[in-house]
């Protein structure tokens, strides 16, 4: 397919919704006329991810690698789409299409473009909806979340494709917070997304509709929300609670952004506390979904209950010894992921964790549409050795390998990696992930 020049919208042209720079300043000049100061208005341009791109610094802070690029998407699915590119330069290339996870961006994928596009492909990798430099959606912590929800997120990721002037992908790779949107994607249109790649966030499975009960069936037992699993967590000694109810709630936004330890330290924590740099990270597979099983999962997925994420994380702070042998996430790469949350803030990214994951039952409802289909398309899972993702939602491991994915080619707990996977060794992830789209792509 022909590769679509990029994006003509000028970066100055970028404002709040969709404004005019004139009309932008407008209504800026207005409320502060009406006694509100600007620096108020700041951090509700930012919370909405709609901020003007003329005074940014270029995307990565000069840490991009020759052979990547970044531009701007217009009219994608109501959004201008930020993406990174790699094997641009030559038209026909099939297509690999990146999708992040939490608290990532489109930068978690860079070094794994080069190999990719060196193999021969055309690499996209998106901020996705609610993240960096993407615009086009509210990110306020009462907006309306359903754009958020998978089955918009699918939408995301087509109309990406379809404005790139493909009609389909080689290859769709999601790693933790993107894995269920490519989990989804390839299930729902495996016409477009011709395999998939699942990392760290194992798929298990549309739900099930409740099968011939008007002739005597019994209704099968509920599976344990995220609220029923938080009070029994919270029985514990000490007492506990699940990280992603944590992340739904309205605080969560200002206790990492204005952690006391400072934006850059809380990065810099938790992805060290999530990585196999830290030697805590020893995961295995739990009994049940019960708190007693759960509790024995580090306190970034399983918190002590009343402390903030920004708390949580504090303590697990490396060393500057362990900082400096840091290789794979330097402190010039962590100011990047500083540099974009600083503006865009955290709320639009967390909205995933109130309608993409748990019980929410909009997003069950719309689930159950596809209930009994599979993944069918050829699948890999790659996963960090010591990363407990895999493992925090019990059964979900052996679902994925025996029941969502019909044709799963391959199953990979990476070494020397843990959460971070792509990140902490991209030299072997690139290589999993080229043997795959030449093998079964």
């Amino acid at each position: 397919m022909v590769e679509q020049p990029p994006s003509t919208v000028p970066r100055e042209e970028m404002t709040a919704a969709g404004l005019s720079r004139r009309d932008f300043f407008a209504r800026a000049t207005a409320a502060a006329a009406s006694g509100l100061a600007l620096a108020h208005a700041a951090p509700v341009r930012a919370a909405s991810g709609q901020t003007d791109r003329s005074p940014l610094p270029p995307y990565g802070n000069g840490t991009l690698q020759p052979g990547i690029r970044s531009r701007a998407i217009a009219s994608v699915n109501g959004m201008t789409v930020h993406v990174l590119e790699s094997g641009h330069g030559a038209p026909g290339r099939p297509a690999v299409l990146l999708l992040h996870g939490f608290p990532e961006l489109a930068y978690s994928w860079r070094t794994v473009m080069l190999p990719l596009a060196e193999a021969g492909y055309h690499v996209i990798a998106p901020d996705q909806r609610g993240y960096g430099r993407t615009t086009g959606w509210d990110g306020s912590y009462d907006a309306d979340p359903d754009p958020f929800r998978i089955l918009n997120m699918v939408r995301d990721a087509i109309g990406l494709v379809h404005a790139l002037g493909y009609r389909s992908v080689a290859m769709l790779v999601g790693h933790d917070a993107g894995a269920p949107v490519a989990s989804w994607a390839a299930l729902i249109r495996p016409d477009i997304f011709r395999s998939v790649v699942i990392m760290s966030s194992p798929f298990a499975g549309a739900p099930d509709l409740p099968f011939n009960t008007a002739n005597g069936a019994p209704m099968p037992r509920p599976a344990p929300t995220d609220d029923e699993l938080d009070m029994e967590l919270a029985k514990l000694n000490p007492p506990r609670k699940y990280y992603q109810n944590h992340q739904r709630t309205r605080g969560a936004n200002d206790d990492m952004l204005h952690a006391p330890q400072g934006l850059h330290a809380f990065f810099r924590a938790y992805y060290h506390y999530k990585s196999a740099d830290w030697k805590g990270n020893n995961p295995h597979p739990l009994k049940a979904r019960t708190a007693e099983e759960m509790a024995k999962v580090p306190t970034y997925y399983v918190m002590e209950k009343d402390k903030s994420m920004a708390a949580t994380v504090a303590p697990f702070m490396p060393s500057p010894a362990e900082i400096a042998a840091c290789r794979w996430l330097t402190d010039a790469e962590v100011g990047v992921y500083v540099t974009e949350y600083s503006r865009t803030q955290f709320t639009g990214a967390l909205q995933g964790y109130r309608v993409r994951r748990g019980s929410d039952p909009k997003s069950i409802a719309e689930m159950l549409t596809f209930s009994g289909r599979t993944i069918d398309v050829p699948s890999m899972f790659i996963g960090g050795k010591s990363d407990w993702g895999p493992f925090q939602t019990p059964g979900a491991l052996e679902s994925m390998r025996t029941r969502a994915c019909t044709r799963m080619v391959g199953f990979h707990l990476v070494e020397g990696a843990g959460h971070w996977v792509q990140q902490e060794q991209p030299e072997q992830v690139s290589r999993l992930l080229v043997q795959f789209l030449h093998e079964h792509a």
